[in-house]
């Protein structure tokens, strides 16, 4: 891609830059601690797409604006039984297609994460090849507080990840884990202080740049074979959970952090 064409694009929710073989998507709407709307998942879509197949491209990086989240979920200002059935994917929004592609890249993606990587930031990061983390990093899902879960990548590939018990630990209670706990978990590869994390992501970039593209999209896909029954999973999930947006007990948890108060779940089943 030339840098007239790189010029040419324009997003709203991200900003998109490659260099030295390496393309950055960053997340940027640091004031909603990079949280993600529809619109959201459709750049960030767009983006692993043009960076995946443009051959100049070695490695792709996922990262948030800011120091305080690298992404931490679903914008509450769009309900979700608003979204279902108005756009793309099962939940109205391309979700399936987001974490599709960050598989399907024949290219190595690397989550680079500051702050907090909670819900489908967490997701994301579980998604993602490799994962570098500051210091400064916190994980963890929050889907149950909200009425909301991720019924393929974001559980069963969790549990391939980091095991069955604290998988469903981190579903079940939606404890949030820092950045060392993670790297015991096997949810990330590496901790480094907060100032050092651009240069480190750099170097495992300049690693995987020198290295054969064709190999590594080989060993990819490879790797992705032995999990790629999750996607059907996932998709089955989210038939059902368009199905549960709809009901109230769905609708409470969105509601009540509108409304600043604790949700009562048990009481919307009523």
């Amino acid at each position: 891609m030339t840098q007239d064409q790189q010029e040419d694009i324009v997003y709203e929710d991200i900003s998109y830059e490659e260099k030295d073989h390496v393309a950055t998507i960053t997340f940027n709407r640091p004031s909603k601690l990079n949280a993600f709307r529809g619109h959201t998942y459709r750049e960030v879509t767009d983006a692993l797409q043009r960076a995946g197949w443009n051959r100049d491209i070695g490695v792709i990086v996922l990262t948030g604006a800011g120091d305080r989240a690298f992404a931490v979920g679903g914008d509450s200002t769009e309900k979700k039984s608003d979204r279902v059935g108005r756009g793309r994917g099962v939940l109205g929004i391309p979700v399936e297609e987001m974490q599709s592609a960050i598989r399907d890249v024949p290219k190595p993606v690397i989550a680079k994460v500051r702050g907090y990587a909670i819900g489908s930031g967490n997701v994301i990061v579980t998604l993602c090849d490799l994962a570098i983390a500051a210091e400064n990093a916190v994980f963890g899902q929050a889907g149950p507080k909200m009425g909301s879960v991720d019924p393929g990548f974001g559980t069963a590939l969790l549990a391939r990840t980091i095991g069955e018990k604290k998988a469903r630990e981190m579903w079940f209670t939606c404890r949030k884990y820092p950045a060392a706990e993670a790297l015991r978990m096997g949810l990330i590869n590496q901790v480094v202080p907060d100032a050092e994390l651009d240069e480190e992501v750099d170097r495992w970039c300049r690693e995987i740049n020198a290295l054969s593209p064709t190999a590594l999209a080989i060993a990819k896909r490879s790797f992705n074979a032995d999990s790629e029954s999750i996607r059907g999973i996932g998709l089955l999930g989210f038939q059902a959970l368009a199905l549960y947006f709809g009901t109230d007990e769905a609708k409470e948890g969105g509601d009540a952090l509108r409304a600043k108060r604790r949700p009562d779940f048990r009481g919307a089943m009523a």
